[in-house]
């Protein structure tokens, strides 16, 4: 992430000589006569290291869709400035004004911010699906209020993913909700030593206030760290955006700017091999090291070490030093709009992308894609950051500074919530529709009238389909609870004690959205049904094709079937696959039998259970939703023949069910919806003014209640019921 804290090369009108922008000054190494912080002093190579760590991550996002190391060597110089300023106060005797500091910051921060806001907010009305506006809308108000990272981490959103198209224009701002956390806590954690220094001192009166912040951070780096490798390697997903795995970083950067004097004392040659080795392995570290799924962890060391190395290396005065590189103009002046850069140039990409329907963009539009960031980042440091950090009026009074700081947030806050408005007014409408106008699968069956209003909207709204999992029934409970680690996720409709029949669905989420229509058939006819299920994890003996918490799961859940009543299993016999159609194929040649489907069902046929085998949903190769939303219901773009999507002849048909059952107490039948979904022989988005995929191969919960009658109907004649 781009440090918004410029070290400019003179002091910006309105500010002390040797300041950055923010107010915070920027350190000179240099020899003191004791190990305190001394006053700052501007440090162009640490400007310029900004620039190299703002290019690291913008090419590796825009071109090898990969983690650089630059945002941690951000997070580093951030709080490298921060406590070289704080430490000084301190021990200059001038009051913290945590109150003040904190407003001023934020001032500092947000105008940039705002205006990227703004631009994301007009251009995902232009160019985004109406599928995304949620997104965006909620991440929205988690930048505003610096809470993005627990946003993302809460949602497992997965950073590294390959197709940039799909991502969220704001999900780069996690970095940034980080820095303005630990921008709040850091001076906390000062004050605090502040105050155990001044009294420590009673008894030990040569106590430096730099031993006791080095103490204080060394404990925070420590503590930090273990947690950081202990939650990266226990569920990296949510480490990658825990503020608390990223502290040791922001630590330190404290200790470099505390401990950093004695850096003085190491030969000049000595901090010339530093500076360069610091540089080389600082660039290299994405490209030598697999950072993917091991980020934030004890890997993270490798850039920040590097970066420390750099500053410690400080001013060489060496014709060979690489601080006469990080020191030139032109690093210097990048380091200038390296902040704006960063907010700019994430955005851009995904929005070209979603556009173009790209997942990476190519080497020149990737250089048109950097080219745009930087003269907007240009324009936006001098056009709005700058008047602002310059604009006095504000800093006279706190209650000013809450005053612009409120009008900045406001700016945001409220375009965004008349937005949200009138969808959720679009949405209230939508909803009082009468179901004629909705009939979805329903207009399939013979003898269909339709008597609804031709102008009636389709649902669920594109808004809505977040909630359009499968999710009836409630928790497991009257003694079908799951008692085995192995397995999370137990849902049941109905009352097996009570019940007619009672069901058991076994397998992954495309067995949980056929749940829709079973809960409606099942309160029918009082049947109870429980649905046990993994995600990405289709049922079936132990296979090498499987992850071993699958392979897990798969056994713990067979042991739970064998262990329960029930009058019929059901699963999925077939797995569709994404498949990228070429000339060669099709995402149909994909279509085949679970790998290890026979030896997974034997089990329950030997005790005598009644196993449905289903087919899969037919997988499109797009998200559904988006295409309707970008180019119609009617669109030929938006729908495929059958047999481009499943397999002609059902796979199913090779599992001859007189060979896996004979002699056996149970009996395998199958059950095959497709015709729910593709009629006429074209799988299409819109069935019955209903959406059917709420993605590429998920049905939405809406149009599969829709389907209970013909699924009451192929169950029940499977079955023999």
């Amino acid at each position: 992430m781009a440090e918004p804290r410029r070290a400019p090369l003179r002091p910006a009108r309105g500010s002390n000589p040797g300041t950055d922008p923010g107010g915070e000054p920027v350190k000179r190494t240099g020899t003191p006569s004791r190990q305190e912080p001394v006053k700052p002093h501007y440090r162009p190579e640490v400007q310029g290291l900004r620039a190299f760590a703002v290019l690291m991550v913008v090419t590796y996002h825009v071109w090898l869709g990969r983690v650089s190391g630059g945002v941690d060597v951000f997070l580093l110089i951030s709080a490298f400035l921060l406590t070289s300023s704080f430490a000084y106060k301190v021990s200059s005797g001038r009051p913290i004004g945590l109150l003040r500091h904190w407003l001023h910051r934020f001032k500092s921060l947000l105008p940039a911010a705002v205006v990227v806001l703004l631009a994301v907010l007009a251009a995902t009305a232009a160019f985004l699906p109406r599928t995304r506006w949620g997104e965006v809308f909620e991440q929205t108000w988690s930048t505003l209020f610096y809470v993005q990272n627990w946003t993302l981490a809460r949602e497992s959103v997965d950073y590294y993913a390959e197709n940039h198209g799909a991502a969220s224009p704001l999900q780069h701002f996690w970095s940034l909700s980080v820095q303005g956390q630990v921008f709040i806590l850091w001076p906390l954690v000062i004050a605090a030593a502040a105050l155990a220094w001044r009294g420590l001192r009673r008894r030990r009166p040569d106590l430096g206030f730099g031993t006791v912040l080095a103490v204080a951070f060394g404990a925070v780096f420590i503590g930090s760290l273990a947690y950081s490798v202990f939650i990266t390697t226990t569920s990296q997903s949510w480490a990658y955006f825990d503020t608390g795995a990223r502290l040791w970083e922001f630590a330190l950067g404290s200790l470099l700017a505390v401990l950093i004097p004695r850096a003085g004392r190491l030969p000049t040659l000595v901090r010339v091999g530093m500076g360069w080795a610091g540089l080389v392995a600082m660039l290299s570290c994405g490209i030598l090291l697999q950072v993917q799924n091991q980020f934030p962890g004890y890997i993270a060391l490798w850039p920040t070490l590097a970066a420390a190395a750099i500053i410690i290396a400080g001013r060489t005065g060496h014709r060979l030093g690489a601080d006469r590189l990080l020191a030139a103009k032109p690093l210097t002046r990048l380091g200038d709009i390296s902040y704006a850069l960063y907010l700019w140039h994430w955005p851009l990409l995904v929005l070209y992308l979603a556009v173009n329907d790209l997942e990476k963009p190519g080497f020149v539009a990737g250089l048109g894609v950097i080219g745009v960031s930087l003269l907007l980042a240009w324009a936006t440091t001098k056009a709005v950051e700058t008047p602002f950090h310059a604009w006095a009026w504000p800093t006279l009074r706190r209650r000013r500074l809450g005053l612009v700081v409120g009008l900045l947030i406001g700016i945001v806050a409220m375009p965004l919530s008349g937005w949200q408005a009138r969808v959720a007014a679009y949405e209230t409408s939508a909803v009082a529709q009468s179901p004629e106008d909705n009939p979805g699968a329903a207009a399939l069956e013979p003898g269909f009238e339709a008597s609804g209003d031709p102008d009636a909207v389709v649902l669920p709204l594109a808004s809505q389909l977040p909630n359009e999992w499968a999710n009836y029934g409630s928790e497991c409970t009257g003694g079908y609870e799951l008692t085995d680690p192995a397995m999370e996720y137990c849902q049941m409709g109905g009352n097996p004690a009570t019940a007619e029949k009672t069901i058991i669905v076994l397998g992954d989420s495309h067995a949980q959205h056929w749940t829709s229509a079973l809960d409606k058939v099942a309160q029918r006819n009082n049947w109870a049904w429980v649905l046990i299920t993994r995600p990405a994890c289709r049922f079936g003996a132990e296979s090498p094709e499987r992850d071993a918490d699958c392979n897990a799961f798969n056994a713990a859940a067979s042991d739970y079937v064998l262990g329960h009543d029930a009058d019929a299993v059901l699963t999925l016999g077939t797995l569709t696959a994404f498949y990228a159609g070429t000339d060669e194929g099709t995402p149909a040649d994909e279509e085949e039998i679970v790998p290890g489907y026979e030896e997974g069902i034997r089990p329950f046929l030997e005790q005598g259970k009644q196993v449905v085998a289903m087919r899969d949903t037919p997988r499109f190769t797009f998200s559904v939703p988006e295409c309707v939303d970008l180019h119609g219901v009617d669109s030929d773009q938006c729908q495929a023949p059958v047999d481009e999507l499943v397999a002609s002849d059902s796979p199913l048909q090779a599992l001859r069910a007189e060979d896996i059952d004979s002699g056996l107490p149970g009996r395998l039948s199958f059950l095959d919806m497709t015709d729910q979904l593709c009629p006429g022989g074209t799988c299409r988005p819109v069935v019955g003014n209903v959406l059917v995929y709420m993605d590429e191969s998920h049905l939405t919960k809406t149009y599969a209640r829709t389907t209970a009658d013909a699924f009451e109907r192929k169950f029940t004649a499977a079955l023999g019921w």
